[in-house]
């Protein structure tokens, strides 16, 4: 108890729970992405239920990481050498995680494009998601982020109880986010596409990060951002096109047809 008393009357102490806060909200948004994209392929019904049980289990898994963060320093230990590069548990579930997002990513974007049913290099029927399966999958990518997450936090701190604040207020910020961020995604189709290709640059930063190489996270969220802002402007310039075309079809309803054939 003095301990978490000494803890609080230390300034270095809230500056680093804030700067961890902060830190793993951003991390965040790639699993925010995720869930959002894969919840919004149950029946809308289940998809808020699913978003609260994959989050809810998702905190309750890193509590239990962080409980024995110990074990998860040791995972960046090499366990064996390939290509001149050492390998660790950690670029293993970096590596495995970051396929896992190249394929799945790969695999909306191609059912989003050729949406048609039937046989094709990912399926063999229609593509129908499970609840189970989402929650399951939910888990599997929060695990692959909560590893790296933890490992980078305790760089950053060597206080235990810092880590568990910081991990329960980004994951009560993502309960809070995921449900406006799934459903203007699903709203706006063109955010789809973005979002996939999100994921497929995540997974490919993992992949290279497996392997040794390191991408800054600065040069990944600058670039999202840049799309988002790009995406941003879009939709603004079609929501003004929709409001003019409205406004000239309530003026005179013949005036929009000539329009369209004028500029066919």
């Amino acid at each position: 108890m003095d301990y978490l008393f000494q803890l609080a009357a230390d300034p270095a102490a809230w500056v680093a729970l804030v700067t961890l806060i902060a830190m793993e909200v951003v991390l965040g948004i790639d699993n925010l992405i995720f869930i959002s994209i894969l919840t919004n392929k149950l029946p809308e019904a289940e998809r808020e239920r699913a978003r609260r049980i994959g989050i809810s289990l998702a905190l309750i898994m890193r509590l239990a990481l962080l409980g024995t963060i110990a074990i998860i320093v040791q995972l960046t230990a090499p366990i064996f050498t390939a290509f001149g590069h050492g390998f660790s548990w950690r670029d293993l579930i970096l590596i495995a995680g970051g396929l896992f997002l190249v394929w799945k990513a790969t695999k909306e974007i191609h059912h989003t494009v050729d949406p048609r049913a039937g046989p094709d290099v990912f399926d063999n029927q229609i593509v129908r998601m499970s609840f189970a399966a989402a929650i399951a999958q939910i888990l599997l990518l929060d695990l692959v982020f909560s590893v790296d997450s933890i490992i980078t936090a305790v760089g950053m701190t060597d206080h235990v109880p810092i880590m568990f604040i910081a991990v329960i207020v980004t994951v009560a910020v993502m309960l809070f986010a995921a449900t406006p961020m799934a459903n203007f995604i699903n709203s706006n189709p063109t955010i789809v596409m973005l979002a996939l290709g999100f994921l497929l640059m995540i997974g490919t930063t993992l992949i290279a990060e497996g392997f040794g190489a390191h991408v800054p996270k600065g040069y990944i969220y600058a670039a999202m951002a840049f799309s988002a802002l790009v995406e941003g402007l879009n939709m603004m310039a079609r929501r003004r096109e929709l409001k003019r075309t409205a406004v000239l079809a309530a003026k005179d309803p013949a005036a929009l047809p000539k329009q369209e054939k004028q500029a066919h």
